[in-house]
């Protein structure tokens, strides 16, 4: 071998043993100095949903616990399918954080076929809250109970309708379970997300929603929407006049929503921690605090096995009621 030829091989081979060494340090800058760059905060609902409000509080919070900005992007429809396909695609970087909620969990019965695995294609991070809900009607409906209400949907049949922020949404399942209980027929008519749907009820275009705490207690109090009931187990704080749909004739009712964040399923542990960590910290941001009871949000912040087993738990739950129902979405 001549010596042009020795050194053309020797500068391969030092290419190969540099691209080798960035490649490792590439894989070990992120743990080490995560986050180096703004992180994307992707939501599966609609701007003015219950998701969408907490998911905007949350990421509020995140860009302090990180010392670097939290970049919101909605990603609605699909029954919240469509966000949570794009964030399984994403770069397992620790720079996509994905606001899993409970519609999730219930499409993984409602739906035979998903582009992606909720189980196999995430790293769970933690529960960041839960939410109850709010039986709402426009008021123009005559009607001021829940008795009111199943009155006049056995009198109508099929001829009410209720909205929700699409198949799967926890505001569907919570409208299919009343149904199932109450022995009634209601029309679902759902939209790309929870601000659509709360839109239409305050317009009048739907007649009956089970809406997020969050998203339907200004409407309340500004007289736009008519509260009958909430869906949690105990009465609420924030509206102390309104009994629970379980003490109202239906025992065992219960509906709302829960939120956390997940990232793709090869992120790191350190990275994983690194956002669990960030997360903790913005919960306990007094103005993050306030802001989340203010609207009835209970926080939690579990540890990631935690969070794992919750899902896996909620996924269970809601198949078997589900089932029950025979409710699907596809």
């Amino acid at each position: 071998m001549n010596r042009c030829a020795i050194k053309i091989v020797a500068r391969r081979v030092l290419a190969l043993m540099l691209a080798a060494l960035s490649c490792h340090g590439s894989a070990a800058i992120p743990a080490q100095d995560y986050p180096a760059k703004p992180v994307r905060y992707l939501l599966p609902s609609s701007p003015g949903s219950g998701s969408d409000t907490i998911g905007r509080i949350i990421a509020g919070g995140l860009s302090p616990a990180f010392g670097q900005q939290v970049i919101v992007e909605n990603r609605p429809g699909g029954g919240s399918n469509i966000g949570a396909a794009l964030a399984a695609k994403a770069p397992p970087d620790g720079y996509t954080l994905f606001q899993v909620n409970m519609a999730h969990a219930a499409n993984v019965t409602l739906y035979r076929k998903l582009s992606y695995d909720l189980v196999r294609d995430f790293a769970p991070v933690t529960l960041l809250a839960t939410s109850p809900s709010v039986v709402v009607v426009h008021p123009s409906l005559p009607v001021k109970s829940i008795a009111d209400l199943v009155k006049l949907a056995k009198a109508r049949p099929g001829a009410l309708n209720y909205a929700s922020a699409g198949a799967g949404t926890p505001t569907f399942v919570a409208g299919e379970l009343f149904k199932s209980l109450a022995g009634i027929d209601m029309l679902h008519v759902p939209y790309r997300g929870g601000g659509e749907a709360l839109t239409a009820v305050i317009s009048g275009e739907v007649t009956v929603y089970f809406s997020p705490l969050a998203t339907a207690l200004p409407q309340i109090e500004r007289g736009k929407l008519q509260a009958l009931a909430v869906t949690s187990a105990q009465r609420l704080p924030l509206l102390p006049g309104y009994r629970t749909v379980a003490e109202l004739g239906y025992p065992g009712f219960e509906a709302g929503n829960w939120y956390g964040i997940i990232v793709p399923v090869r992120t790191s542990p350190e990275i994983v921690n690194a956002v669990h960590a960030a997360a903790l910290a913005a919960l306990k941001q007094p103005e993050v605090g306030k802001r989340l009871s203010s609207l009835g949000y209970v926080s939690i912040g579990s540890r990631p096995e935690a969070f794992s087993a919750y899902i896996q738990s909620e996924i269970e739950k809601l198949a078997n009621i589900l089932r029950g129902m025979k409710a699907t979405a596809d």
